[in-house]
Parts: structure tokens; sequence; C-alpha cells
């Protein structure tokens, strides 16, 4: 089972996320390797919010994989690549996410393996066993 919650001694989030997901029961992980902004041919978008979009979609593809959605995501890790437009970073974020509200970070780097990724997503997720 997960239990989200924000303490009353803590600040509220300043994002749609959640400061804490207590996971307790018969669960099964799903943790991903950084996801980046790139298509299954290989392809790589030269447009960061493309990237982000991306990236985002992969992490939809992988949960799927595993039987999983992204009401099962727990953790996202941001990591970022110079500038991005907030209102659109949020929109594109909030449209993955719909209503659910995972734990996140979110982490501006100089730079990612290669020159050309403005976009990695790290992904834990967790499914109450059947």
């Amino acid at each position: 089972m997960k239990t989200s919650r924000n303490p009353e001694t803590v600040h509220q989030p300043v994002a749609p996320y959640v400061h804490q997901i207590e996971v307790t029961g018969r669960n099964r992980w799903l943790t991903l390797s950084g996801q980046l902004g790139m298509e299954v041919d290989g392809s790589i978008p030269e447009d960061s919010l493309e990237q982000l979009q991306l990236a985002l979609e992969n992490i939809r593809r992988n949960l799927k994989s595993a039987n999983m959605d992204v009401e099962d995501l727990t953790k996202l890790v941001f990591y970022l690549v110079g500038e991005f437009d907030a209102d659109k970073r949020r929109k594109i974020i909030g449209g993955f996410l719909g209503e659910h509200l995972p734990c996140t970070t979110m982490i501006y780097v100089v730079a990612l393996a290669a020159p050309v990724f403005k976009v990695e997503v790290d992904a834990w997720a967790c499914k109450e066993m059947d």
C-alpha cells in the first residue's frame, strides 16, 4: 500500500508533488535508468521541451512493459540542462502526471552523457501485488 503525506511540520510543496510516500505490505518495485528524450529509432529532437515530453513518454512505455501505469510512480528526478520555460515545463509534466503526485526532485546540471541531451529523468514505481 502507498500512503502519500505532506507533514504539517514541513513547508507545503512548491509544485505538484508530495514530500513523502510510504510503502507497506506486499509490493512490486520498478526502478528505471535515467530516461532520455530519444526516439526508438535513436533520433533526438533539438528542442529541450520535446526531449522532456519524449523522456516522459519513455517512462510511460517502461511502466506499461512492466504492467504498471503513471499512478504507480513514487519518485521522479529531473536532470535539466540549459533554460526551460517554467510554465511550458510544468504543463508537460502536469499533462503526463494528471492528478497523480509522486515525490519529485528537479536539478539543473551543466551537462549529461552527451551534449545533445538536455533532459534525463529517473523514475521509481511501486505496485501492490495481486
